[in-house]
């Protein structure tokens, strides 16, 4: 679980640019035109050995919005609501805007930590422009340059230390240790209407209007002894389709949600099939290491067709191949069928994803493995497995010391992450395995 922090400043001042810095990519569009960042866009930021996901907004003038008072103020108290921090990013060349001190004033007593960053400015000799912007009641702004990377390294280090730490206790050492599970998928099918049969009362807003879920909600509950928290999450609508400012941040705490749950339950409309979104949301699930399952919703609709079952796990293992360890129900929101397999599949699933094995059975598995299949050479020498133990639970991660780490072709990795799964039989759960190069002691003089 990663804290997030949300990237904001009217249009044309650098946020994107300042996330690609930050980032070390080029996934945000930079235009000198103003407002060209109409959707969030998100990114992994790693820095003094802290992960933080970034958060890039749209600006807050975009050209065929009206409003801007209301505009500004609902994203402003959206991103305070979904990010741990916030990084407010003002024009050091086109100075002071009147837009500026609005959003400094509305961010005034927000208990979160509030950075403002001071873009274009390129070095030493430009840091006097700070001084217009002391007048703001700015007590600390940090000049930067987005594009030449001036300030930034300083600007990290003062950040870094107000996020959160999110140290989760070992999910295989608690009895009864409630298992959260995140509803996600699609606008409008069905999401809230299955977390209602799943609790067993309307507990969640139902509508037949896309969107009707615009915030993440909590709820606990206990099936045979064992607790849940279940999350039903706003819909995730394809970037190019977000285009109100509510639910940009709706998507937020979607993803959040991902961060924060042990099973994630992608719903997928059967009756529409799966769509290139849904495989991006499955995506998402798994580069976040969470345990995972399709459910396809609106059976009842479909099952008719004896065909369909068939074609849907073939579109599966064609399109969402990474995921082949998730299990896929099929079942009906509306009407109850198969929502009783949900809780005891959702508890296997865990049972792998928090599973502890000891270093003896992991080196066991690891010399089967190498011995019955070597690894190809590397520049004429021999790729040595040393030793494998587990580093951690949720999902079960694994560390290979090897002498070549890099040389491990991928096509390996799979061969001995398939090994594990075939061996401790975790058939249900995502795996992660490491490759370490091992540090030689010196010998003694």
């Amino acid at each position: 679980m990663k804290p997030i922090v949300a990237i904001v400043g009217r249009p044309n001042v650098g946020k994107s640019s300042l996330f690609n810095r930050l980032t070390r990519t080029r996934n945000a569009i930079v235009d000198d035109y103003p407002g060209v960042s109409r959707d969030r866009n998100f990114g992994d930021v790693r820095w003094d050995e802290t992960e933080f996901t970034l958060v890039d907004t749209g600006g807050f003038l975009d050209r065929d919005e009206e409003g801007f008072s209301h505009q500004i103020r609902f994203q402003i108290d959206q991103a305070v609501e979904a990010a741990d921090a916030i990084v407010l990013v003002l024009d050091g060349k086109s100075g002071i805007s009147p837009f500026d001190r609005d959003l400094i004033e509305m961010l005034r007593g927000v208990e979160k930590p509030v950075f403002t960053a001071v873009n274009k400015i390129d070095g030493p000799a430009r840091e006097d422009l700070l001084n217009d912007f002391y007048v703001l009641g700015i007590e600390e702004p940090f000049p930067v340059s987005a594009a030449h990377g001036y300030g930034v390294y300083d600007f990290l280090d003062a950040l870094v230390p107000t996020l959160p730490r999110f140290d989760l206790p070992d999910r295989a050492s608690a009895e009864k240790q409630e298992i959260r599970i995140a509803v996600v998928g699609r606008p409008n099918v069905g999401k809230s209407s299955l977390v209602n049969k799943m609790l067993g009362q309307e507990r969640m807003v139902v509508s037949e209007v896309a969107g009707t879920t615009r915030d993440a909600v909590d709820t606990l509950f206990e099936f045979e002894g064992q607790p849940f928290r279940i999350i039903d999450t706003a819909g995730i609508r394809r970037k190019s389709r977000v285009g109100k400012k509510l639910e940009k941040f709706s998507v937020i705490k979607a993803l959040k949600s991902l961060e924060e749950c042990d099973v994630a339950l992608l719903l997928l409309d059967a009756e529409e099939g799966i769509t290139d979104q849904d495989i991006r949301i499955a995506g998402y699930a798994n580069d976040r290491g969470c345990g995972f399952a399709f459910l396809f919703n609106k059976w009842d609709l479909v099952e008719a067709d004896r065909q369909m079952a068939k074609r849907l796990r073939e579109q599966l293992k064609m399109d969402a191949g990474f995921l082949n360890f998730a299990p896929v129900l099929t079942l009906s929101a509306l009407s109850g069928k198969r929502i009783s397999k949900i809780f005891p599949m959702v508890k296997g699933i865990y049972e792998q994803y928090s599973l502890r094995v000891g270093t003896g059975q992991v080196n066991k598995i690891l010399e089967n493995a190498t011995r019955r299949n070597e690894p190809s050479l590397h520049r004429g020498r021999r790729i040595k497995f040393f030793y494998a133990t587990q580093v951690a639970t949720g999902p079960p991660t694994f560390v290979a010391f090897v002498n070549y780490p890099q040389a491990v072709h991928f096509s390996y990795k799979r061969y001995l992450i398939n090994r594990f799964r075939e061996d401790l039989k975790l058939d249900k759960t995502p795996i992660r395995l490491f490759f370490k190069e091992r540090v030689r002691r010196s010998r003694p003089a």
